[in-house]
């Protein structure tokens, strides 16, 4: 059996790490349970921002631009209130003026529990999990306990990735998750950032106010958004500053519709596939002033700051957990070749 899934130490941390079907993946289930890194082996593309030099604590110290990242509570609340339909939460303010937000939550950077890990002859698999209570220091701003689950499977298909919810409160749990994407630029071997593509399936656009939040605008899409639709416009090299936008689907060769991105090198041909299931309605791309070697195409299930809007939730996407309610999602990275 060639697949494998083995416990290393990675200087100082333990990380379950993956290899199947050609890919290679390594997950820190002490660094929030996120993908440090995805590798194709045999077709040398690096999938997530990733540098060997790092460490553990450089990861830790922002967790939100490295690997694959998976937010609750993602993006921002407006002076740190989050409004369900039975409480109001006082969250900390975490994002300096002129925002004064609430900014990401903390399931990304807790020490989650490494469940099971195993590989057979289709697949290598890691199954994570969080229990959120009392005893995390949120807890005094978010009172409302909940299991996350996380199950990671690495086969020739490439990373399947899925997670989970379940509301172990009395009162409404409310719902917002995303993960902060961070693909390498270039993303393969040898390649050069300026022959990067990348198509997303953007239906209209959400304008932003000067603390990144929705004014309620929307706006149909212009050239600037159409090139993403088209799959023309380059996501480096240039600044991507919070472009919002309700997703819709893409088709790729002939084949099924799919909720995803799409990401190509013109050089070489090759790509990067990335689909995501139903409940992430939004996307919005980032890419840290576009000379840090990334990008961040990011999958949202809710609008920013939704619970506060004014805007009736089939909109804004928000929706909350009744208790015992569980809300799942998942998600899908493979390698394209020409």
């Amino acid at each position: 059996m060639k697949n494998t899934a083995k416990k290393i130490d990675w200087k100082g941390l333990e990380c379950i790490e993956l290899s199947a079907g050609g890919y290679t993946a390594l997950i820190a289930p002490g660094i929030g349970s996120n993908v440090l890194r995805l590798h194709d082996d045999e077709n040398g593309v690096e999938f997530f921002r990733w540098d060997a030099n790092n460490t553990p604590d450089d990861i830790r110290g922002s967790a939100e631009v490295w690997g694959l990242p998976t937010l609750y509570l993602p993006n921002r609340f407006a002076d740190g209130v989050l409004r369900t339909s039975d409480a109001v939460y006082q969250l900390p303010v975490n994002e300096a003026k002129p925002f004064h937000n609430h900014i990401h939550g903390f399931l990304h950077k807790r020490v989650h529990n490494t469940v099971a890990y195993s590989a057979n002859d289709e697949a290598a698999w890691l199954r994570t999990s969080y229990v959120y209570n009392e005893k995390d220091p949120f807890f005094s701003y978010f009172p409302l306990p909940f299991t996350a689950e996380f199950f990671f499977v690495l086969s020739e298909y490439g990373l399947e990735y899925k997670f989970s919810i379940t509301n172990q409160s009395q009162k409404k749990l409310p719902v917002s998750v995303a993960t902060h994407t961070t693909i390498c630029a270039p993303f393969v071997d040898g390649a050069k950032e300026e022959d990067i593509r990348i198509q997303v399936p953007v239906l209209e656009k959400w304008v932003l106010n000067d603390r990144c939040l929705p004014t309620g605008e929307i706006l149909p899409l212009n050239a600037y958004d159409m090139a993403y639709l088209q799959g023309t416009s380059c996501p480096v090299k240039r600044v991507v500053d919070n472009d919002m936008y309700t997703g819709g689907k893409l088709e790729r060769q002939g084949k099924r519709p799919f909720r995803g991105v799409l990401m190509t090198d013109i050089a070489s041909g090759k790509g990067i596939g990335y689909e995501v299931s139903e409940g992430y309605r939004f996307w919005i791309l980032w890419n840290d002033r576009g000379e840090k070697h990334y990008f961040c195409p990011e999958p949202m299930t809710a609008m920013i700051d939704a619970p506060n809007l004014d805007m009736p939730a089939e909109k804004t996407g928000y929706c909350e957990l009744s208790s015992g309610e569980t809300y799942a999602l998942a998600q899908h990275f493979y390698t394209i070749l020409p």
